[in-house]
Order: C-alpha cells, then sequence, then structure tokens
C-alpha cells in the first residue's frame, strides 16, 4: 500500500501522515515544496502506479462553502480517476453532516463515508444524514485516535450505540481480540471471599488489554454515554496509583494485606512513591472488594465469567 500526502492546507498534515505511516510501515509520498495538490496526487499515483495494490491519497478537508476548494477536488478526481471516493465526516457536527456530504458529493461523487470522533458524546446520526444524501454505504467509523480505533461499521451495533442501548457483542469481540483470561480456579478462590492484592493486580492486568474503562462502558446497556469521561479517566488514574502500590508490598502482605501495620504502610509509601493516604485508600478498597464479593452470589459471577471466555 502507499499513501500519497496531498493536503496542502492544514499546517502540519504531511508531518502528521508520515508519523502514521511510519508506525504502520506505509510508504509514504510527499512533495513539501509544491502547493498545488492536484499536481501531487498526480505524481503519488504515478510513483505507486504498478507497484502497489492499493493507493490512498489524502486531501484536505472540504467545507461546502469553500468553492475553491470544491472545485479543486473536482480536479484531483478527474486527474487521478480514483476506484473510489471516501468522505470523512466528523461524527461531532450532527445534521450538518448531510448539506456537507450533499455539497461533497455534487463536487466529486462519493463511493464511501468514514465517520470519525464517535469516542466521546457524539452518537453519529450524521453518519446517516451523510449517507442519505449521498447513497454511499458507511465503511468505518472512527472512535478514538489510534488505528485500531477504526473499525469496520456495522449497522446493528451503531444504532445500539446511537439509541445508548450499548453493544455486547462488541465487548464480547473485544474480550476474545484482548485475549483476556478468565482463571478459573482462582475466581472459585475469589468468589469463597480469599481475595489477595495479587488477585486485584491481576484484575487490573486483564482490564488494561482493553486499553480504556471508557471502551468497555460504552457497548454496556445503560452506560453507553452515561458515565462522565471524566470520572472515567480519574478512575484510570487511580488504577495505575493502586499497581504501584501493590508492586512495593512484599509477598506476605499482598497474600494478606490485614497484618500491614503502620509502619508497614510508611514503608510501602515510601517505595511506590505514593502517599500514605493512597495506600489507605487502596486497603480500604480492597476490604469493600472483599466484603462484596462475600455477599455476592458467586456461582451467578462464575458462570458469566466462564461464559466470556468461551467467546
Amino acid at each position: 500500500m502507499g499513501v500519497v500526502a496531498a493536503d496542502t492546507f492544514r499546517p502540519g498534515a504531511v508531518a502528521q501522515l508520515k508519523t502514521l505511516a511510519e508506525k504502520t510501515g506505509v510508504e509514504i509520498y510527499s512533495d513539501e515544496k509544491e502547493k498545488n495538490s492536484v499536481k501531487i496526487a498526480v505524481a503519488g499515483k504515478k510513483k505507486f502506479e504498478g507497484t502497489k495494490n492499493l493507493i490512498i491519497i489524502d486531501t484536505a478537508g472540504r467545507h461546502k462553502e469553500e468553492k475553491g476548494l470544491l472545485q479543486e477536488m473536482k480536479e484531483v478526481v478527474g486527474g487521478v480517476k480514483p476506484d473510489a471516493t471516501l468522505l470523512v465526516i466528523d461524527g461531532t457536527i450532527g445534521q450538518q453532516c448531510y448539506s456537507q456530504a450533499e455539497a461533497f458529493h455534487r463536487a466529486a461523487p462519493v463511493g464511501g463515508i468514514i465517520v470519525t470522533k464517535l469516542d466521546g458524546s457524539a452518537r453519529g446520526g450524521g453518519a446517516l444524514a451523510a449517507s442519505a444524501a449521498t447513497g454511499a454505504k458507511v465503511f468505518f467509523i472512527g472512535t478514538g485516535e489510534r488505528i485500531d480505533d477504526l473499525e469496520e461499521f456495522v449497522p446493528t451495533r451503531f444504532v445500539g450505540r446511537l439509541l445508548g442501548m450499548g453493544d455486547l457483542k462488541a465487548l464480547m469481540d473485544e474480550i476474545k481480540d484482548a485475549e483476556v483470561e478468565v482463571d478459573e480456579k482462582r475466581v472459585q478462590r475469589m468468589m469463597s471471599g480469599k481475595l489477595t492484592m495479587d488477585d486485584l493486580m491481576y484484575q487490573f492486568d486483564q482490564m488494561k488489554k482493553f486499553g480504556s474503562l471508557k471502551k468497555v462502558l460504552e457497548h454496556i446497556p445503560g452506560f453507553s454515554g452515561a458515565v462522565d469521561a471524566k470520572e472515567l479517566d480519574k478512575a484510570e488514574d487511580r488504577v495505575k496509583v493502586y499497581r504501584s502500590i501493590i508492586q512495593s508490598m512484599t509477598g506476605d502482605e499482598k497474600a494478606d494485606p490485614d497484618t500491614i501495620n503502620s509502619s508497614r504502610l510508611k514503608r510501602i509509601a515510601r517505595g511506590s512513591g505514593r502517599s500514605e493516604k493512597d495506600v489507605r485508600e487502596l486497603l480500604s478498597r480492597y476490604k469493600q472488594m472483599k466484603s462484596l464479593v462475600k455477599t455476592s452470589k458467586g456461582r451467578e459471577m462464575r458462570q458469566m465469567l466462564r461464559r466470556m471466555g468461551d467467546q
């Protein structure tokens, strides 16, 4: 695959694309001295043609009021004659997507749509408007800044998110992709009330495979869009604090945190670079969790975790 950097308008666009291409091992063509996007697009296509089975030409964003840029888009399409023209729509602009997509479609017939910025409060309903305006299918949606945050558009999942209903199938897929382990013996021991700090660390490690709590919660019915992103960020920051504290404990202290007295607490705080207040907070959370596990329906929890592991 080859990528052509034909965005001559946005500052830093070429540098950003080069960084992305380097991370993915994709060859890129750019000419920062040339300011004519059409010439760059044509030259880039010529460079890769015959050696690459896929060529992506990245152009500047277009607005329906920018007649000059829309005209340029016509010239780019006329110059390279692409197999498909993809319209990338910002998921946060809502119903403006319709008029934006319609204007773009008149300049360069749209063959597919990509909707970005669906990682916040944006539901992405504008994606449906863009599709209606152009008659094109939505190919992908972007839920973050990373490459693996670009996912194939699945209508049933999208509608679930749109209505705040979550997407349990997507969650199961993520569990499978993340290779989250379900240690049956550990779960049985935990459900009997024998919870250790090593068990907490194990849970933290499993959670880390998902990337973020926000990504997990957006798939769960009732939680999608209902939890403040700032609160989730705080929770993830606390997990980092707890991990460093647990790593500063001895094996005996991890196995039986009740043995941690004031002098041990001070030593753990110094060793982890955290405050004594942080250590007390972790010990309090541990006791709360241990009590909760004892009073919970262990059999139902084990069955749920087993089902998750079998997906």
